[in-house]
């Protein structure tokens, strides 16, 4: 743990204390020597970004490193676990790095237990609560006039889920969020898009799953007809990797043990 955060001040980086707790929760809740550089070697540094991102949790650096070595990576796992966070990081450093041509966000437009009714505006301020995290999780990453250059050139698009049939998505990275919101026929709609030197990112959270009755999870369909795939990764985070608040791991704790 000690050569970890050594490693990192040398470079110039202070960890944030919420960095840190995690380190000190992951030594003492695991053999002696098990947390090695794995976290300091997945760091994400985003050009122009507002500092570098640690993943957490040897969880969450196995999420980073499966993104890195894999064309499609799916990650499945509780609210705060730094699902979309992570992927939006990883994404963020491809396309400002120039490795990938786009960033391409999409998620379905799904209505977390309530019926909003009628929503006023052109399509653009229909959509907008819906995608709003993931315009959230950028702005803590690179400073707004980042992502205004890169709306400007094109190099970002954040579209609902529906947008996407009928499309070939090239040289991107592409990242699904709320995926447990998809039905069979979107998954396999969004999957079939992925083109020529593209990576597509699935985020999801099982226990959140706001379709219809009777409907089945397009995610849950996928994790089980394609886990045994070459070149597709399933991560899984837990409540051990949450990261956003330590309230919200007690907070997944209690619900788990009342249900």
């Amino acid at each position: 743990m000690m050569d970890n955060l050594t490693a990192i001040v040398k470079e110039g980086e202070y960890p944030s204390p919420e960095y840190i707790r995690a380190l000190a929760v992951e030594f003492t809740d695991s053999e002696p020597a098990v947390l090695d550089t794995a976290g300091h070697d997945s760091m994400i540094q985003i050009p122009h970004g507002f500092r570098r991102v640690y993943p957490r949790s040897r969880n969450q650096s196995s999420y980073v490193q499966a993104m890195r070595d894999n064309e499609i990576c799916f990650c499945v796992g509780p609210a705060g676990t730094g699902k979309t966070y992570l992927a939006i990081a990883q994404a963020l450093q491809a396309v400002l790095s120039k490795k990938m041509r786009k960033l391409v966000l999409t998620r379905p437009v799904v209505e977390a237990g309530e019926n909003l009714g009628f929503l006023p505006g052109d399509l653009s301020q229909k959509i907008d609560p819906y995608l709003k995290p993931l315009y959230d999780a950028m702005e803590s990453l690179v400073p707004y006039d980042v992502i205004h250059r890169m709306e400007d050139t094109r190099s970002i698009e954040i579209a609902p889920l529906a947008y996407m049939r009928g499309r070939s998505l090239n040289d991107c990275m592409v990242i699904l969020d709320e995926a447990q919101n998809t039905t069979k026929e979107q998954m396999k709609m969004f999957l079939t898009r992925i083109g020529t030197g593209a990576r597509a990112v699935i985020t999801g959270d099982t226990t959140q799953i706001d379709l219809p009755r009777k409907t089945e999870s397009g995610l849950l369909h996928a994790l089980e007809i394609l886990k045994n795939i070459e070149g597709i990764n399933i991560t899984f985070l837990h409540t051990s990797d949450v990261a956003r608040n330590p309230l919200i791991k007690k907070i997944i704790q209690a619900y788990d043990e009342r249900e």
